[in-house]
């Protein structure tokens, strides 16, 4: 793959704050009341999903209560010119897909992957 062939990065909008349970109203307490970050939305709480977005600057914080969790994680999100591209160049270097950890929309145009560290990125057309 040339230099020209290969599909070109940007940062996306999203921040993801994966956070047990245990963590998830302190946590939202935390950026909402001592941060005071503006709130853009709340989801419904119910048994096993709830997520709140922050404006953070001119991205998304997202923090999401997952129960499997035992320890916060953060997931980034990655947007390229060229999904078909990127999914290529990554397999070509060895990166590991992670497409099993959370499932995608339908007609969504991306996928999940993780760096050497093991952080996730959400990988997702400009």
């Amino acid at each position: 793959m040339t230099e020209d062939d290969k599909p070109k990065f940007y940062p996306g909008d999203n921040i993801a704050m994966k956070v047990p349970p245990h963590e998830f109203e302190r946590v939202t307490e935390f950026y909402r009341d001592i941060i005071r970050l503006p709130l853009i939305e709340h989801g419904e709480p119910d048994d096993s999903y709830q997520s709140v977005v922050f404006e953070f600057g001119d991205k998304r914080l997202w923090i999401d209560k997952i129960d499997h969790l035992s320890q916060a994680e953060i997931w980034l999100e990655i947007q390229t010119d060229d999904v078909t591209a990127a999914k290529r160049y990554f397999a070509g270097l060895s990166i590991d897909r992670r497409d099993e950890i959370e499932a995608l929309p339908k007609n969504f145009n991306g996928f999940w992957i993780a760096n050497p560290a093991g952080i996730i990125h959400l990988v997702s057309a400009t």
